[in-house]
């Protein structure tokens, strides 16, 4: 008997804490043509785990924009904040294999530690890589921290995970000419990274391939900024048994001067495009000449 395969999944995933812009909307239709071509499912997923920047009104604002894009999605829509347990569990698995421990360093103290460094290395963010102040803590040390109930993030022991991983990790990256090619993963490059910050429960990173292994996600497309960052992502899928999906880095949408548009550069969001008239037709023409079927996902 010849059993059929199964769907191909694709996922959009936002954060509400603003306004959808250009170059989310290129990025969510990518992912909707892709699924229609497959014949496969399209997910909307709201990434609001940092509860105190995420509203409900930017997250209202995510399902019209999308709707008025014509796009549509199955329900229900996974909303990362009521899954804080999953992302426990998994930091609970990298805790019982000796993979993560408790960071107490604050941000300043992290700065002075390095400082007059001036060659300090950088994670691919651009931030400093952690000095490791906190790997070297006792048992002891650690335990009276936490029974005094000092706050702490959770990073991941990069030796000892690229210990445990025994081998080189490697992804199925879809290029924007449509080939394909396998690429190795460097995990090292993000040092001790933060799995779960001292107020949020679950790191972008650690979230992220938790829900996408949750929610059978098989095909990845997103933004080209994140493609370093699927490096650290292969290795954290290897240390839990999780899939791994195939990934496409798009480019992303510039403004006229070369800047990536985003939330933090205060580009113009979709619903300002909307109320000057601007039709999602004319929206989806003003995309690079680059769709699912260019891409062969």
């Amino acid at each position: 008997m010849t059993r059929t395969p199964a769907p191909r999944v694709f996922r959009f995933a936002p954060s509400p804490n603003g306004y959808l812009h250009l170059g989310h909307a290129f990025s969510a239709v990518l992912n909707f043509e892709a699924a229609e071509a497959a014949d496969g499912r399209f997910l909307l997923r709201i990434e609001d785990i940092d509860e105190m920047r995420c509203r409900q009104e930017f997250e209202q604002a995510i399902y019209d924009d999308l709707d008025w894009l014509g796009l549509s999605w199955e329900e229900p829509v996974r909303r990362q904040s009521e899954h804080f347990s999953d992302y426990a569990g998994a930091l609970a698995r990298l805790s019982a294999a000796g993979l993560i421990y408790p960071c107490y360093c604050t941000r300043g103290e992290i700065m002075e530690a390095i400082a007059g460094k001036s060659s300090w290395p950088r994670d691919p963010d651009g931030s400093p890589l952690y000095p490791q102040t906190c790997r070297s803590l006792t048992e002891a040390e650690k335990r009276r921290r936490s029974l005094a109930s000092e706050p702490a993030a959770l990073r991941i022991d990069i030796k000892a995970a690229l210990a445990k991983a025994g081998r080189t990790l490697t992804w199925r990256e879809t290029s924007a000419s449509g080939g394909t090619r396998e690429i190795a993963a460097k995990p090292a490059l993000w040092g001790d990274a933060v799995l779960s910050r001292k107020d949020v429960p679950a790191s972008y990173h650690l979230a992220v391939v938790v829900d996408d292994a949750l929610q059978g996600v098989t095909d990845v497309v997103r933004g080209e900024d994140l493609f370093m960052a699927t490096s650290l992502h292969r290795l954290l899928q290897d240390l839990l048994g999780l899939p791994v999906p195939d990934y496409c880095h798009h480019p992303l949408l510039r403004d006229g001067l070369g800047r990536k548009l985003s939330k933090s550069a205060r580009s113009k969001p979709l619903r300002a495009l909307r109320l000057d008239g601007i039709s999602p037709e004319a929206l989806r023409a003003y995309f690079p000449a680059q769709s699912a079927a260019m891409l062969k996902l």
